[in-house]
C-alpha cells in the first residue's frame, strides 16, 4: 500500500541543515500521538465497564477490541487513497473529525445503551486513528538520519505512551469510579437497573474527548505544515519493476512481527483490570485496578525515553532482543506466580514492550529505498494483529485467565527471533542506494 506523492516523508537533506523547519511540525505530530494514545488507553477501563454493563464473557469482551483493530486493516488502504486525493494536512483534520464523530456516537451508545452501536462507534474512532497513523509513523521515521530512525520514533512514540498513561486515571475516575460495577468486587451481581445506570457514565468522558479532538482539528487546519517531499516515495514504473518487497527479509518478517506484537500488547492491556481484580492476585475493585494501569503505561513511556537514548549508542536489534527476553521472563512469572508478584510482573511487561513497535517499524523499512511507502503501509496494516486478542479471550474462557498469558509469552519469542535474525536487511536496494534520499 503506497502513500501518495507529496504526502509521505520529507527529505532529510532539508531537515539536516535546518532542523527548526520541522521541529514545530514534529511537536504537533507528537500531540497527535499523545491524543490517539489517550483514546486507545481509555479502552482498557472501558472494556471491564462494558463487560459489567452487558454481562459479557471474556471472548465477547475482547471481541470489542478486535473490532477496534480490524479498523486498521480495513481503513489503511482507503486512508492512503484519501491522502492522495485531499492532501496530508486535510487528511489529518478529517481523521480527527472522524474520531470526534465516533466519540459523540459513544455518547449515543451509552444513552440507549447498545452493544452494537458501541462496536460501530469504536470502529469509527479507530478508523480515524488509522488515517493519522498511515502518515505520521513513516514521516517521523524518515525525517532525519536513517541510523537514528529507531531512536527518533521511540522518542515521539513516548508521547503516545504519555497519553496511555494519563488515560487509566481518567477512565477509572469518570467511568469506573462513577458506576456500581466499578466500585464493588468482581463477584457482585448487578441488577438490570444498576447496569442501565452504569452505562450512562460513558457520556461525560467521551463528550470531553470529542471537544478536545475538534479543537485539535481546528488547530491543525490553520497550522502551516511543511510540504512533504517525495524523494523516497515515487519512482518511475521502469525503476519500480526492478525492486520487490519480497526481497527484503527485514520487511517480510517485520510485518508479522508487528502483527504478533500487537496481540501481546493489547492482550495484556485489555485483560489487566480483570486479571488483577481476581481474589488470588490483588483482590482489587475494577476502579482500583484501573488506577494500576497507570504504572503499566507509565513503564512503557519510561522505556521509550530510555530506549531512544540507548539506541543512539547501541544497535536497535540488540536492544530489541534484550527487551524481548525481559518480556518473556516477566510473562512466565505472571503465569506461574500468585498475589502481588503476578500483578507487578504484568505491570513490568509494559516497560519491556515499550520499544517494540517503533523499533520493529524502523527496522522493517530499513533499506527499502523507493519501496519505503509501500513497506510502511504494510507495517501499519499489521497493527490489525490487535484484532486477534479475542483468541486470548477464548483461551481465558477455556483454560483460565492466568494461563491465557502463555500466548503473550509465545509472542515475545517471535520478537526475539526477529531481533536476532529476521531484522537483518537483504534485498536489491544496497545500503548506499537506500541512503541516497537522505543525502
Amino acid at each position: 500500500m503506497a502513500l501518495p506523492p507529496g504526502s509521505t516523508a520529507p527529505s532529510a537533506h532539508s531537515n539536516a541543515g535546518a532542523p527548526p523547519r520541522y521541529l514545530a511540525a514534529l511537536i504537533l505530530l507528537a500531540s497527535l500521538f499523545l491524543m490517539w494514545g489517550f483514546i486507545t488507553g481509555i479502552n482498557n477501563t472501558l472494556l471491564p465497564h462494558l463487560r459489567s454493563v452487558f454481562d459479557l464473557n471474556y471472548t465477547q469482551t475482547t471481541l470489542i477490541e478486535s473490532v477496534w483493530f480490524i479498523a486498521y486493516f480495513v481503513a489503511s488502504i482507503p486512508s492512503a487513497k484519501l491522502i492522495q486525493r485531499v492532501g496530508y494536512q486535510r487528511s489529518l483534520v478529517i481523521g480527527l473529525l472522524v474520531m470526534g464523530a465516533g466519540s459523540l456516537g459513544m455518547m449515543l451508545a451509552a444513552s440507549i445503551p447498545s452493544y452494537g452501536v458501541t462496536l460501530a462507534m469504536l470502529f469509527l474512532i479507530a478508523s480515524g486513528i488509522t488515517l493519522l497513523q498511515v502518515a505520521a509513523n513513516p514521516y517521523v521515521a524518515i525525517v532525519g538520519k536513517p541510523e537514528t530512525a529507531s531512536s527518533r520514533l521511540n522518542l515521539v512514540q513516548a508521547m503516545n505512551s504519555l497519553g496511555t498513561t494519563l488515560a487509566p486515571p481518567f477512565g477509572a475516575y469518570l467511568i469506573l469510579g462513577r458506576t456500581k460495577g466499578g466500585t464493588v468486587d468482581s463477584t457482585t451481581v448487578l441488577t438490570p437497573a444498576e447496569r442501565l445506570a452504569d452505562a450512562h457514565s460513558v457520556i461525560l468522558p467521551y463528550g470531553l474527548v470529542a471537544v478536545v479532538l475538534i479543537l485539535l482539528a481546528l488547530v491543525i487546519a490553520r497550522f502551516p505544515l511543511p510540504a512533504m517531499g517525495n524523494s523516497v516515495s515515487r519512482v518511475s514504473r521502469e525503476e519500480r519493476r526492478s525492486h520487490s518487497l519480497w526481497k527484503h527479509r527485514n520487511l517480510v518478517f517485520g510485518v508479522p512481527a508487528i502483527f504478533i506484537y500487537l496481540i501481546a500488547e493489547i492482550g495484556v492491556a485489555n485483560l489487566f483490570v480483570n486479571f488483577v481484580s481476581q481474589p488470588d492476585i490483588a483482590n482489587l475493585t475494577a476502579q482500583q485496578a484501573g488506577n494500576y494501569l497507570t504504572f503499566l503505561w507509565g513503564g512503557m513511556m519510561v522505556g521509550r525515553f530510555l530506549g531512544s537514548f540507548i539506541m543512539q549508542r547501541i544497535r536497535a536489534e540488540t536492544v530489541l532482543a534484550a527487551f524481548s527476553v525481559g518480556a518473556f521472563v516477566v510473562m512466565l512469572i505472571t503465569v506461574f506466580a500468585h498475589g502481588p508478584a503476578a500483578m507487578w510482573s504484568l505491570i513490568l511487561v509494559g516497560f519491556f514492550h515499550s520499544i517494540m513497535f517503533p523499533t520493529i517499524f524502523t527496522l522493517g523499512i530499513r533499506g527499502l529505498g523507493p519501496l519505503t511507502e509501500e513497506g510502511s503501509g504494510l507495517l501499519i496494516m499489521a497493527i490489525a494483529g490487535g484484532a486477534l486478542v479475542f483468541v486470548q479471550g477464548m483461551l481465558a474462557d477455556e483454560y483460565g485467565l492466568q494461563w491465557s498469558f502463555l500466548l503473550t509469552a509465545a509472542c515475545e519469542l517471535y520478537i526475539l527471533f526477529y531481533a536476532l535474525w529476521g531484522a537483518k536487511p537483504t534485498g536489491a536496494v544496497l545500503a548506499e542506494e537506500a541512503a541516497e534520499p537522505f543525502k
